[in-house]
């Protein structure tokens, strides 16, 4: 299709950043593992070997395990520039950034984003409807954007999870959880034609077989 556009969303390698240790916002993320290095690793050399997927724009959210992400998978699409997008980060994580998820009980009070959805993380972070409305936000105008392009954006499992949520019209799934691979890749096209988004493909982490880096 002349007017589609592919927006193929990667999830960062291995890293730091988890539900326990440091609450890793853009001040509190350490970057990526050896494991998740490896792992950006194999999808550049698998990108460089078969061609595939031909990407025309290469884009980051603003953390650094995304960041660290994209520019070891750049030299693999013959990408050199690697532009950062605020509406690709995880939820915003507000004053919390560089806390200690132990502390954040105490200062912040339960985390149950969705049974609060218009709860912020914390002062200044995302609220779970927030959180997918930039999501759902940052779909729409990449595809106005980039029409007729490849759009690779290495994001976060959040994300990734939140663009089926939002475009099946379920935020709130009973019994669901989604757990995209570390530098697994989900393909969307955008028909502008019809105005409809396509689920081409989820969690493909292909590159990644056979290496016990799955």
């Amino acid at each position: 299709m002349v007017d589609s556009m592919r927006l193929i969303l990667v999830r960062h390698g291995a890293a730091h950043a988890g539900l326990h240790g440091i609450i890793a916002g853009p001040l509190g993320c350490a970057g990526l593992t050896d494991i998740g290095r490896d792992q950006a690793a194999r999808l550049r050399d698998h990108v460089r070997k078969t061609g595939q997927p031909e990407v025309d724009v290469l884009l980051a959210s603003e953390l650094p395990r995304a960041i660290e992400t994209a520019q070891i998978v750049a030299p693999g699409l013959g990408i050199d520039d690697v532009p950062q997008d605020c509406e690709l980060c995880e939820v915003h994580t507000g004053v919390a950034d560089g806390t200690d998820w132990a502390d954040y009980p105490t200062r912040f009070g339960a985390f149950d984003m969705e049974a609060e959805p218009d709860r912020a993380f914390a002062p200044g972070g995302d609220s779970w409807n927030a959180f997918h409305e930039r999501v759902d936000r940052m779909m729409q105008r990449l595809a106005a954007e980039h029409v007729g392009k490849t759009v690779m954006a290495v994001c976060h499992a959040g994300v990734i999870a939140a663009t089926l949520r939002v475009r099946f019209g379920q935020r709130h799934p009973a019994n669901l959880r989604l757990q995209p691979t570390n530098t697994g890749l989900t393909e969307w096209e955008f028909d502008a034609g019809a105005g409809q988004w396509i689920l081409r493909g989820y969690d493909d982490a292909s590159h990644l077989a056979g290496t016990g880096l799955a």
